[in-house]
């Protein structure tokens, strides 16, 4: 993208696992964390050339839970959001105007009990 000298833009997304630690899922954290801290250096060492946003989706209604040990699941009373608003904060992220960057957006459900 650099060397083509047209910019652009990098949207990652991660996850609220990727900024606070939740029990027994280590790996998943250690993984998402990484995608945190690798998005938030690829924004400076491209600042001005490529756009770069982080996305942190919390709970979402996608099959995410499904086949997993119930002591994993939200409980039946959380409130998750529809994968559509995650598409939605992206169509926003890329709309900014040119030399204006959307870093870090967390897109959660009011009541969400994983953020932060």
């Amino acid at each position: 993208m650099i060397e083509a000298g047209n910019g652009g833009s990098i949207i990652a997304i991660s996850s609220a696992a990727g900024i606070k630690a939740v029990p027994g899922c280590g790996h998943y954290c250690a993984s998402k964390f990484g995608v945190v801290g690798f998005t938030r250096a690829l924004a400076v060492e491209t600042a001005g050339r490529i756009g770069v946003t982080l996305l942190i989706p919390g709970g979402m209604q996608t099959a995410f839970f499904d086949g997993r040990e119930e002591k994993y699941k939200p409980p039946p009373d959380a409130v998750l959001a529809p994968p559509e608003e995650v598409a939605a904060a992206v169509v926003f992220a890329l709309r900014r105007p040119p030399g204006i960057e959307l870093r870090e957006l967390v897109i959660c459900p009011a009541e969400e009990s994983s953020w932060p």
